[in-house]
């Protein structure tokens, strides 16, 4: 077989396991399949085309069966995909139990004042303007963010997030209306420019799948 990462290309190999990879994706880059054949590259895609098409061995599995979780388009950095449906059904029910711990990291248009603190915004999409998300404290599903400054550079502020839980855009939307300064390059949320939105998944840990052994991996961040 060719090698994994040429097959790749620009996602990094950060770690493979024979249940899953680790990979860190850069911005740009879809997670999961659009709708439309333009919009079927993406990660798994590729993670399938990398370490299960042509591969005797193992017996066929769709590329959608290997989803754990995603990171929207924009935001690089750290995401773990299955290589195996038991896997798959084990890392995924992690998420949904909030077992795996993550931190990002942003650059934010302005200067936070406060060191840290915690977020609790209840969001729902805006069905009138999608895929736009809005706080709502009636009808918005929990939204909660732990942050903490890094530095104060001049005109914006380096910040570390973690999400307690995973809505679509929380953290963009935590950033823009909760500390009241958008992610930089946020096309949605905020209107400073940016040669990318300015968002990285930067750690990640979880249980390895059949064990309670906890695993821990890091992306340097890009800018």
């Amino acid at each position: 077989m060719p090698d994994p990462q040429t097959i790749l290309g620009d996602i990094r190999l950060v770690h493979t396991h024979e249940r899953f990879v680790v990979v860190d994706k850069p911005s740009g880059v879809l997670s999961v399949p659009g709708i439309g054949p333009e919009k079927a590259d993406c990660v798994v895609s590729r993670v399938h085309a990398a370490f299960y098409a042509g591969d005797p061995s193992k017996p066929p599995l769709p590329s959608n069966h290997l989803i754990v979780h995603r990171l929207d388009m924009d935001t690089s950095g750290l995401m773990v995909v299955a290589l195996d449906a038991d896997a798959q059904r084990e890392l995924s029910q992690q998420f949904h139990d909030r077992i795996p711990e993550k931190s990002y990291v942003a650059l934010l248009d302005g200067i936070v004042e406060a060191d840290d603190g915690f977020i609790d915004l209840p969001m729902r999409l805006d069905v009138d303007n999608r895929p736009y998300q809005i706080v709502d404290h009636v009808q918005g599903r929990p939204a909660q963010t732990h942050f903490r400054v890094l530095a104060r550079e001049i005109d914006r502020t380096r910040i570390e997030f973690r999400p307690v839980t995973g809505r679509t855009h929380q953290l963009r939307v935590h950033a823009a209306y909760g500390l009241r300064h958008p992610i930089l390059g946020d096309v949605l949320y905020g209107k400073a420019a940016a040669p990318r939105l300015m968002l990285h998944a930067r750690t990640l840990s979880f249980l390895l799948p059949g064990t309670q052994t906890r695993v821990e991996f890091e992306a340097p961040v890009p800018f």
